[in-house]
């Protein structure tokens, strides 16, 4: 349902450059207010003797419902769940 979402960073594999990957990820998904996020992949790779990996995801949300809230539902639950932290 929700496409796959990538983040490319140069450099050697690292839990610094993988956490700043996965910020940018949670940034260009945070508007769809889904609940979760599921990493389906950590690749290394190689250009013209460049390290580089890249970072994929997919949004999910994890509801009782097996159909998917609006958007505007999923606001809504968000903002009481977090009213409840408080």
């Amino acid at each position: 349902m929700a496409a796959e979402v990538k983040a490319r960073f140069f450099g050697v594999l690292g839990a610094a450059k993988i956490q700043s990957a996965l910020r940018r990820i949670l940034g260009k998904v945070k508007q769809q207010q889904f609940n979760g996020l599921e990493v389906t992949g950590i690749v290394a790779g190689h250009f013209l003797g460049v390290p580089y990996v890249t970072v994929s995801a997919y949004s999910r949300h994890i509801q009782q419902s097996c159909y998917l809230d609006g958007i505007e539902s999923r606001r809504i639950a968000a903002h009481n769940g977090e009213s409840a932290k408080a």
